[in-house]
This record gives C-alpha cells, sequence and structure tokens, in this order.
C-alpha cells in the first residue's frame, strides 16, 4: 500500500493511498466548509448546497446525474457536518476515473433557480422530519448551547426561516467563496491508478479559481449552561450533556477518545453498567467529537421521565468516580481493543480507508495511515487517560433536556 501525493498549481490537493490488490477503488471530494462556516442569515446552505450538487451542472441535467452513477454501478453519496461537506463513492476500479471525472463535473454546479426552488421544500421537509427525532433535536439544541456564539454551536440543517428566507443569489455566493480548490482535497483509496487521477483532474479542475477561505479557529470550552425544553408529547425523557474535549490537531485525542469509550461505549462501560445494566436508562452513551481548534464529549441520555433525576445523579457519580480513582488498566485494555477492532475492520475496503484518509488530511495536512492510528491508540496509558480526566473535568457540562417533565 502506498501513499500517492500531488498538488495543483491552483491548491487542488489530490491524495491516495494506492493498493493494487484491492478489489475496488473509492473517489471522494472533501470540501472543508460546513455550519460552522455560516452566517446566521444563510444558516442551513451548506447542506442545502450539498443536495443542489446533485442537481446537476449546465451540460448534465439531475436525471442524467443519477443515471451516469446508476450505469457505473457506483455506490456514492454525500454527507454535510458543522465543519466538511464530503461526496464520495466505491466503485469497480475499471470505473473509477469515470466517476472521479463526474465527480469533477459536479464540483462546478449550475446551482439553477428552478431546481433551488424545488429543492427548498426538499430541505424543509428534512428539518421538519428531524424536529420529529427527539435524540437529534435534543443534541442538536445542546450544541447551540454548550457552544454559544461559538460557530461549532450552528446547526447543520439550519431552521425554517433561514432555509425560507434563502435565495439561490446567496447560495452562489456561498459557493463561491467556500468550494475553492485550496479549500478541497481529492482524495481516493484502493486499487487506483493515481498519476491518471491527477491527469484528469489536472484536465478538469486547474482552472478552477483559488479564494481566501480563511476560517477562525479558536478552543472553546463551553457555556456550561443548563436548560429544559418541555414537551408533553413525549413519553420519554431525552438528556444531552456536552462537556470539552481535545481537537483535531491534538495528538492526545486518541487518549479522548479512549476516555469516551470508558464512559460510554454501549457495552461495557462506565455508564453501561451503572446506567443500562439496572434499567435506569435505555440508552446511555457517550461519543468524543474531535473538531477544527476545539472539540466536545456528549453523552446522550434516554429515561423514563420519573427516573431523569436518578440518571443525572447516578452520572455524576460515575464523574466522581473516574476524577478521584484512575481506570483499571483491564478497562483500558478493553477500550483499545474495541477501538483497534473498529479502526482495522472499517479500513479492509477502500471505501472505508476513504473517510479517515480525507479527514486526517484536511485537519492536519498529513497522511496518517492505518498501522500509525492502531500505534497511536496503542501507545495511550492509564497516566494520560488520568492527566485528561483532571484536565478535562468532564462532571462540569453544559445540560439540555427534553421531555414531558417540568425541569
Amino acid at each position: 500500500m502506498n501513499f500517492e501525493y500531488q498538488k495543483l498549481d491552483n491548491g487542488l490537493t489530490i491524495i491516495g493511498e494506492v493498493n493494487p490488490l484491492a478489489q475496488s477503488a473509492a473517489v471522494g471530494f472533501f470540501v472543508r466548509t460546513g455550519a460552522r462556516d455560516e452566517t446566521p442569515q444563510i444558516s442551513g446552505v451548506s447542506h442545502y448546497l450539498e443536495h443542489m450538487l446533485f442537481k446537476g451542472t449546465d451540460a448534465l441535467s439531475a436525471l442524467e446525474v443519477n443515471a451516469a452513477f446508476d450505469r457505473l454501478g457506483a455506490k456514492f453519496n454525500a454527507f454535510t457536518s458543522e465543519e466538511n461537506t464530503v461526496y464520495y463513492a466505491a466503485v469497480l476500479p475499471e470505473y473509477l476515473m469515470d466517476v472521479a471525472e463526474l465527480w469533477m463535473q459536479l464540483m462546478r454546479p449550475s446551482l439553477r433557480d428552478d431546481d433551488f426552488d424545488i429543492e427548498k421544500n426538499v430541505i424543509l421537509e428534512e428539518i421538519a422530519m428531524y424536529k420529529d427525532l427527539p435524540q437529534f433535536e435534543v443534541m442538536d439544541q445542546a450544541r447551540a448551547l454548550h457552544f454559544g456564539s461559538h460557530p461549532c454551536g450552528n446547526s447543520v440543517l439550519g431552521t425554517n426561516e433561514s432555509v425560507s428566507s434563502l435565495t439561490a443569489e446567496q447560495m452562489r455566493s456561498y459557493f463561491s467563496k467556500r468550494y475553492a480548490p485550496n479549500n478541497m482535497v481529492l482524495a481516493c483509496s484502493g486499487n487506483v491508478d493515481f498519476k491518471a487521477l491527477c491527469q484528469l483532474a489536472q484536465e478538469q479542475c486547474a482552472t478552477w479559481d483559488t479564494v481566501d477561505t480563511t476560517r477562525e479557529l479558536k478552543d472553546f470550552g463551553g457555556t456550561f449552561e443548563a436548560k429544559h425544553i418541555p414537551n408533553p408529547n413525549l413519553s420519554r425523557q431525552h438528556i444531552c450533556l456536552l462537556s470539552p474535549a481535545l481537537s483535531m490537531q491534538d495528538p492526545r485525542r486518541f487518549a479522548a477518545s479512549l476516555l469516551g469509550t470508558v464512559l460510554g461505549d454501549d457495552s461495557g462501560s462506565r455508564y453501561y453498567w451503572g446506567l443500562t445494566e439496572p434499567a435506569l436508562a435505555e440508552i446511555a452513551a457517550m461519543q468524543c467529537e474531535s473538531m477544527d481548534g476545539t472539540g466536545a464529549f456528549f453523552s446522550y441520555f434516554c429515561c423514563d421521565p420519573d427516573r431523569a433525576a436518578a440518571v443525572l445523579d447516578a452520572v455524576q457519580d460515575i464523574f466522581t468516580e473516574i476524577e478521584k480513582t484512575p481506570i483499571s488498566g483491564a478497562e483500558l485494555e478493553a477500550a483499545k481493543n474495541k477501538k483497534l477492532s473498529g479502526l482495522t475492520i472499517g479500513s479492509e475496503q477502500p471505501m472505508g480507508r476513504l473517510v479517515t484518509l480525507g479527514f486526517n488530511w484536511i485537519y492536519n495536512c498529513r497522511y496518517q495511515s492505518v498501522q500509525q492510528d492502531m500505534d497511536a491508540i496503542k501507545a495511550v496509558r492509564v497516566a494520560d487517560i488520568s492527566d485528561l480526566v483532571q484536565q478535562l473535568k468532564p462532571a462540569k457540562f453544559t445540560m439540555l433536556s427534553l421531555g414531558p417533565n417540568s425541569g
């Protein structure tokens, strides 16, 4: 397996993890733009724009785009987060260049007014759908509460108001400022002819204009506020806690991720034994989200409204205990094994490897092999976890709850 790299004169970075023995290939564009790059007036535009790219170009209609992917047998999709928009596809190696060329064409979409107006209703329906999912709603609202005025608190979907008032011209302006070649990475993995891909990118993308796409990076510890949103139509109480974590640029993020596993993995964690197994909560989970310049631990609990207070008491006990007493070597070993299994199994196929490959470059402009990631996980010690607990103090958190209780 070889790592390959090339950069066009306009700043477009092309990276590849090439494995001639692989039976498939994957390719994708990673655009360093998301909800945190939006203003309140255009909240949700990144996600909206992701939809619009599939509407086609001046030369391709939406029907022709879909037919092209279908004809090639590609497994393709896209997603938008707080920080990135990613377009990807997995395909047989002989069709990799065709799929890559199609993505290159779609990276310069037409953004037609008629398509924009039609897709607006789709976006508004999606916002309404997620409003009916309390797990999503509580985490979205908790993120906003925790980050306050920091841009990482922005909603990916936006609001009914922001999307309804958004214009096609505002979207086109946002596109021109963020979808610049120097703000994108073209990544590939698997059985790929990297030189041919670079030549294709030179032909298709070299004329794209470079733009200043600076993103303000600053860490933010959180507001540590508490809020309850009453909803008498819900039968369960949904609780989300956020506390500070580490950024993607911090090499200790591997230790932070293991801490999240020790505390909140869905089997064998402190949350599992303290909350799920004794039936205090139906769901009790923690995830560590490392971001550009900052990070946060997210804890989510779903329980009977009458048990909400007991759940929070149990969580406080778990946090107090882990601050007083270091985790055991056995706990750390189990957490490492879970992470290592997930990492290796997820990386066995080129498509599974593509996202990690792209994000490592987006955040750190560095190639990190699977073995290097495994070594970083294996190197974490109990003392490293203890140091993080004392620094980050998970017992101090922002809390948002949603459910029939009054608060």
